[in-house]
């Protein structure tokens, strides 16, 4: 019999941590938790360390450490809480941590996944940012030791799952040789078109954070569905794509697919098509990841191919959505532009959510950091997050530039 998988979920109060728990509910003797972390939702945390016994607990800050040593005690909870600095890398590197969630938003969840990768712990990689920051220097990290790197966002796992056998048991063994692009014409990746898809554009002005969080298809957290009613979700996609599978950007491609059914398709040099379907539900590429090489039950309920009532397919208008141009700009340019777009991005959405900037000032803001930011190069963590610092500096000064007119 089969030793337990240990698994350590970086963010385990977010969606995709709640989608991962659920499913693991399911295999008591297949999957064993191994530490949960959150940012700061001390009773949350606490209500999932009773449930599942981890040995380790990470929140954010010394009070809400208190809070949450202190109610797991009371209930006879023997899990450690941790809160310094370097918790999350130590528990994702941690040598009894057999698999790593890594669904920590945003640049935060950079650092620990590199350290994950830089341990050839096997990856299931939900935080876009990561490949987006820093793709190449954590390919590199996860390639040299053999890091398998999976992913879980659905349009990528898609992918993944209709791309030749011989890749896609490389980079489940973390020996992905990068050798797709001379295998395949291109990938295909959908796109719901968010919440204001069919909205007319001299209505944008006047769309609200309340709006922008409600999206259509899926239950996200705030952040990424405003990233999705600007497509900038996409566009860190595309950029995701170019470096989790090792292709250039002409081999990427984007379709608005509001059914959001087909989540990816790749295109071999025969003229076939291989495309990936299912129920809208994050569950499902969680289920795939956690279960290579077997397949296993996610909970979802089976598509029902008869109640369909079509599927459409539309080029991306980069006129409504101008962040999804950005992204393919800073691709392009290349060096650390990729991390200057993504840290502008967390900044203007922040200010947006805020009422700070309007909707259509996202965009303006990114734009704008990206021609007042020098592009060089990273070669180590450290210089790569010092990049991300001043981009968020600079946009930062934007905003405010755009309050005070």
């Amino acid at each position: 019999m089969n030793k337990k998988q240990n698994i350590t979920i970086l963010g385990a109060s977010g969606s995709i941590g709640q989608s991962t728990l659920d499913i693991l509910r399911r295999y008591p003797d297949r999957f064993s938790v191994f530490a949960l972390t959150a940012y700061s939702q001390v009773e949350k945390l606490g209500d999932l360390c009773m449930q599942f016994s981890p040995q380790y607990a990470v929140i954010n800050g010394e009070e809400n450490a208190e809070k949450l040593n202190k109610l797991l005690k009371s209930k006879g909870c023997d899990t450690q809480v941790l809160c310094k600095e370097d918790a999350l890398s130590f528990v994702a590197t941690h040598k009894d941590t057999d698999m790593v969630m890594a669904a920590i938003v945003g640049a935060a969840g950079f650092v620990s996944a590199f350290a994950a990768a830089e341990c050839g712990k096997k990856i299931l990689l939900a935080n876009k940012e990561t490949l987006v920051m820093g793709g190449e220097l954590f390919m590199r990290a996860a390639n040299t030791h053999h890091a398998a790197v999976l992913p879980v966002d659905s349009e990528h796992n898609a992918v993944f799952q209709t791309l030749p056998e011989s890749v896609r048991h490389e980079m489940a063994n973390g020996v992905f040789s990068g050798s797709l692009n001379d295998k395949i014409a291109s990938i295909l990746i959908t796109a719901s078109g968010g919440s204001f898809l069919h909205t007319p554009l001299n209505e944008f002005e006047k769309i609200t954070p309340q709006m922008a969080v409600k999206h259509p298809k899926w239950s996200m957290g705030r952040k990424i569905s405003v990233d999705s009613s600007t497509m900038m979700n996409k566009g860190l996609e595309v950029i995701e794509a170019c470096r989790l599978f090792m292709l250039p950007a002409d081999k990427i491609e984007v379709a608005i697919h509001p059914q959001s059914i087909i989540h990816g398709m790749t295109r071999y040099t025969d003229g076939s098509i291989l495309a990936q379907l299912g129920t809208p539900d994050m569950r499902v590429p969680i289920a795939h990841c956690l279960g290579l090489p077997e397949r296993i039950a996610s909970g979802v309920a089976a598509l029902d191919f008869f109640a369909l009532d079509k599927l459409t397919f539309h080029r991306p208008d980069l006129q409504r959505f101008p962040c999804l141009r950005l992204a393919f700009d800073a691709l392009k340019i290349g060096g650390t532009m990729p991390c200057i777009l993504n840290a502008a991005n967390e900044i203007a959405v922040a200010a947006f959510l805020d009422n700070q900037i309007r909707f259509t000032q996202i965009a303006q803001v990114i734009e704008k950091t990206m021609e007042n930011m020098p592009n060089t190069t990273a070669d180590n963590v450290a210089d790569l997050l010092q990049i991300d610092k001043n981009a968020r500096i600079a946009a930062d000064e934007i905003i405010k530039k755009f309050q005070a007119a």
